[in-house]
């Protein structure tokens, strides 16, 4: 599959994280809207397969088809400029300023929501007959899903914001892996395999993933869920991000960038024998 060695895929981590701050606004929020409307078309396929077969691992095994289809198209997810961007910031490409870093998250947040609150409209218009009737079965637990990932986790108080948080960190841990294994490989094939195991991985385990919540939680909104859109935002979406951005750079970019750009001292090779 013509694998490229970390050294190599690491350069170009920075490479693509350098190119991101420089994009266009134009570019930047085109981009990032395809990708949030990608991701939630994957999402609604992925709860259409559980609610239809009742088997979850069976969504999960197809929901990976968005993420590889967004970024074979070159199209921006939040979670990956938040391990891409910092590395270009920390390897001191010219130009790139903590400004540059926060004006694309904003930008790619911005389009990401703007994409994926555009499906959950459509969506909506379908499981519903354009608002005629109550929900449909994928409707009705798009509108559990957004109770329980919310209210539920306020039921627990401090302990049910710390789920969510960590939830948030080990999602953007596997969904960069992903990102980065994309990177491992010059042919689609390779590519595709190495993007669709952490992908899948984070959707069967039920991670936070800002991006896909901003389908489900405007979906459930607008199908009647038992919830609030402060409830959304507070006990969903910006922990996630938190999390996701904690997730992404300490988990994947730090170390990464660290241990096969900025390596350590090698050791003294005769000194090596004695130990």
């Amino acid at each position: 599959m013509a694998y490229i060695a970390p050294t190599e895929f690491v350069t170009k981590m920075i490479d693509a994280g350098e190119a991101k701050v420089f994009m266009s606004t134009r570019d930047t929020l085109i981009r990032a809207f395809m990708a949030g409307a990608i991701l939630a078309l994957a999402a609604a396929f992925a709860i259409t397969i559980n609610v239809n077969t009742g088997q979850p691992l069976a969504g999960a095994i197809l929901f990976p088809v968005g993420f590889c289809l967004l970024y074979l198209l070159g199209f921006d997810l939040l979670t990956g400029v938040f391990t891409l961007t910092p590395l270009a910031l920390l390897d001191k490409r010219p130009g790139v300023t903590v400004a540059g870093v926060l004006r694309n998250w904003g930008l790619v947040f911005t389009g990401n929501f703007a994409g994926a609150f555009m499906v959950a409209i459509f969506m909506a218009i379908i499981f519903t007959y354009g608002f005629s009737v109550d929900p449909n079965a994928v409707g009705q637990k798009i509108g559990i899903i957004g109770e329980g990932r919310t209210v539920g986790y306020a039921n627990h108080g401090a302990g049910g914001m710390l789920t969510l948080f960590i939830r948030g960190v080990l999602c953007n841990w596997m969904v960069s892996t992903g990102v980065v294994a994309a990177m491992m490989s010059t042919h689609v094939s390779g590519k595709v395999i190495a993007m669709w195991m952490p992908i899948m991985l984070f959707f069967y385990m039920g991670f936070e993933h800002s991006v896909v919540n901003m389908f489900l939680f405007p979906s459930g909104l607008l199908l009647g869920g038992n919830f609030t859109a402060t409830d959304y935002l507070i006990w969903n979406e910006i922990p996630t991000v938190l999390g996701n951005l904690v997730g992404g750079i300490t988990f994947v970019g730090l170390t990464l960038y660290s241990t096969h750009i900025k390596t350590g001292a090698k050791r003294n090779q005769a000194s090596a024998f004695t130990d």
